[in-house]
């Protein structure tokens, strides 16, 4: 049974950092539409386009993928894609294209890039039933979308990274198993028009990132990374080391699952382990058979237990993530982390505008899917479920929460 279109189930109760009322850092939420998800869900699927629009991505299961533009001029939303339609297919149930899961990124032609992915099988439903994900562009000038093909049949797709000046996409494979995720590395030639496989993975949740040589870097179930060099068409597999030292378990685990973010020169890739309270970066320019790396610092202090699924960098170099500490108001923090500094915690994730949306229906019940966002002791709306994070060129930050389905804007003045 699936529980708020969560990838991962919390397995252990989130421990308090403050006995006294948290210091609420209040932002202006806006409600996404719910007509394109039936669990008010969405992933970190969450990208900030070249024309400063938010691209963002909608789970409907059993149902379609949709991929949300919101304009924070207007704080309008409208859907850009609807994958169905794309793909030309009426499946339903665990066959549908259930969501963009994908970390979406953006190329340098303004294009978006996205992927599709399966939901979760119900009664009497097989997993042979899904035929595989896509890999589709956006491109915001024209309004026009184009799709891939399946990138491996059963596959769902959760991570799509561009190089287009080689004309190449990366491709991360989800096959949904456990307790090992089948993820396998995979290479579309846009010319071509054909995938090349560079072997499974196994690491569940995989992000690709793409260095300043053009580099790509893939993560393998316990610990090490596969490094692609499209020149020379050579797949090296990396250690990792953490300040001069073998890399710490709670990143090299069997399960570790790692939110990574490449700096905007491409020269440096964050790291946080989605249950682990401490935040790394790794130098891409180092050479030999390990990527160095060094412990930022904790990204809550003192905090016992956290879960980070939203992190990113912004376009200044600066490390955002969205922390839950607690399963309650004033439970999810928000934390950066700039360039030769360490983490900062600016408060609890809170509303402004609590009129923002309804929480009941007409004959006052509580509407389903809109309970992670319950009222604190002095009445503030505070959200404990992030799923995404992003940082705008503007110096503004979004966050992105489920149940129900928003977007929060804190201004620069408030953050900075």
């Amino acid at each position: 049974m699936r529980q708020l279109a969560i990838a991962v189930i919390l397995t252990f109760f989130l421990a308090p950092v403050r006995a006294q009322e948290p210091k609420w850092l209040l932002g202006r939420a806006t409600k996404l539409p719910s007509e394109y998800t039936n669990q008010e869900s969405g992933y970190f699927s969450i990208v900030e386009g070249k024309n400063s629009k938010l691209y963002i991505g909608a789970a409907k299961y059993g149902v379609n993928a949709y991929l949300l533009e919101h304009d924070p001029k207007s704080d309008t939303t409208k859907m850009v894609i609807d994958a169905h339609q794309v793909i030309g297919s009426k499946a339903t149930g665990f066959a549908a294209q259930a969501k963009f899961h994908t970390r979406n990124n953006v190329g340098d032609s303004g294009k978006i890039y996205v992927g599709t992915k399966q939901g979760y099988p119900e009664k009497n439903e097989t997993r042979d039933q899904y035929p595989g994900g896509y890999a589709m562009t956006y491109d915001p000038a024209t309004g026009k979308t184009e799709h891939f093909g399946i990138a491996k049949p059963k596959h769902g797709i959760i991570s799509v990274t561009p190089d287009e000046s080689r004309g190449l996409i990366y491709i991360s494979t989800c096959s949904d198993d456990r307790p090992i995720d089948h993820t396998h590395f995979m290479i579309y030639n846009v010319k071509a028009k054909h995938y090349s496989d560079l072997g499974d993975m196994e690491h569940a949740y995989a992000f690709i990132v793409v260095d300043n040589l053009g580099r790509a870097y893939h993560p393998i179930r316990g610990g090490t990374i596969a490094r692609w060099n499209p020149d020379a068409k050579k797949l090296d597999r990396l250690k990792v080391t953490v300040d001069g030292r073998p890399a710490p378990s709670s990143i090299t685990k069997e399960h570790a699952i790692l939110n990574w973010e490449i700096s905007p020169d491409r020269k440096t890739l964050f790291a946080v382990e989605m249950t682990t309270n401490e935040l790394y970066s790794f130098d891409l320019t180092a050479s030999g058979d390990a990527i160095p790396g060094k412990s930022l610092g904790a990204l809550i202090p003192g905090a016992k237990h956290t879960d980070c699924r939203a992190m990113s960098v912004g376009p200044d170099g600066v490390v955002w993530a969205a922390v839950t500490v607690q399963q309650n108001s004033g439970g999810l923090h928000l934390v950066s982390c700039a360039p030769g500094r360490s983490p900062r915690d600016h408060g609890a994730v809170g509303v402004a505008n609590q009129s923002f949306t309804t929480f009941t229906d007409t004959a006052g019940k509580p509407k389903p899917w809109h309970h992670t966002m319950p009222k604190a002791k002095d009445g503030t709306l505070g959200p404990w479920q992030p799923m995404g994070v992003c940082g705008m060129k503007d110096g503004s930050v979004y966050v992105l929460t489920i149940a129900p389905f928003t977007v929060i804007r804190y201004e620069k003045e408030q953050v900075r």
